[in-house]
């Protein structure tokens, strides 16, 4: 089975790609480059030994896309690609919506010209903007506090619409909590543009010692300690979703949504004191105020993917924390 991963260069992609193919699965990667770096590509091809397809596209290029698909015959897509700053989504909400939802529309419509009809979404807990309540279950009311959240909803339901005018699709929408962690290796990991805007990176490089201190958002929220508390997943064990939903979507599921985290929340405090036990290193940080839509705790209930999927996540706190900072310590300036 041959699949197309817009985005697969980024992050969750990379690692995503490397389980795919030790699956067995045939890879071709689409992706601007514009927030992942080349060198990821070539540090995955070195983990699985096999020369990948890689199409340097952007996803606005329909007439570019639409070529890749013509000669690529691909059966199914993983949807990666995105812009993902919560804070610059605000800045400059236009291009948030040009990039994630124009983009996506044009990828659908050459999907359907091309008689492609599987897809796996990467979505966001963000849709479900400030929860009455955790654990977070699948038919919670949706709403989006920021423009990045809005787009990820908008796509959301241009998906449903979809299935809706056409039951030939089948489409799983997976919304991710917190991914942290990195390869095993230590030669994948998350190397964010410029200053990290989340925790894990921004904890990472304060160890390593690019960033002097932390900046902890708020310590008045009614939480354990008062500071924020999110599930935070670990990417390989998100990787490993993607693969489940795949598998899924060969029985003609629909469309579906699933959320993909831990069921645990932990608080900043609680994932900064988790750090310095695994890596020896002390964290300067700072409190300063709430940041404007920031939310007190944010965590999944994530049965209803163990039920479907047969996937929960297997790695903790620690085992994320281990593997954030091997990565970051060996590449103290990421990929470059």
């Amino acid at each position: 089975m041959k699949i197309l991963v817009t985005g697969g260069n980024g992050y969750i992609g990379s690692h995503t790609v490397i389980q795919l193919i030790n699956a067995g699965y045939e890879i071709v990667i689409v992706d601007n480059l514009c927030n992942s770096k080349i060198e990821a590509l070539s540090r995955v091809e070195n983990i699985v030994n096999t020369k990948i397809k890689f199409h340097k596209v952007d996803l606005l290029n329909k007439e570019k896309l639409n070529q890749i698909f013509e000669d690529e015959k691909v059966d199914a897509v993983i949807h990666f690609a995105g812009l993902k700053a919560v804070g610059e989504s605000v800045e400059i909400p236009l291009h948030y919506y040009n990039n994630n939802v124009v983009g996506t529309l044009n990828l659908l419509e050459v999907m359907k010209n091309n008689k492609v009809s599987k897809l796996v979404f990467s979505s966001s807990a963000t849709v479900y903007g400030d929860p009455h309540t955790v654990p977070i279950l699948e038919n919670f009311p949706l709403s989006a506090t920021n423009p990045y959240g809005r787009s990820k909803l908008m796509i959301e339901e241009i998906l449903r619409d979809l299935y809706k005018s056409d039951n030939n699709w089948d489409i799983a929408i997976l919304r991710y909590f917190n991914p942290v962690g990195a390869h095993e290796s230590g030669k994948i990991g998350e190397d964010p543009n410029g200053i990290p805007n989340n925790l894990m990176p921004f904890i990472t490089q304060v160890a390593v010692g690019k960033r002097e201190s932390l900046a902890v958002f708020g310590n008045d929220y009614p939480t354990v300690d008062g500071t924020g508390v999110r599930d935070y997943i670990h990417v390989v064990d998100l990787a490993a979703g993607h693969l489940k939903a795949l598998e899924k979507l060969v029985k003609n599921p629909g469309c579906v949504e699933y959320n993909l985290g831990t069921g645990n929340g932990y608080s900043v405090l609680q994932v900064i004191d988790a750090f310095k036990k695994v890596s020896g290193k002390e964290i300067a940080y700072s409190i300063v105020d709430r940041r404007a839509g920031d939310i007190a705790a944010c965590y999944a209930d994530p049965k209803f993917a163990k039920e479907e999927l047969g996937w929960e996540a297997k790695y903790g706190i620690d085992k994320m924390c281990e593997d954030s900072w091997r990565w970051q310590s060996q590449n103290p300036d990421g990929y470059e």
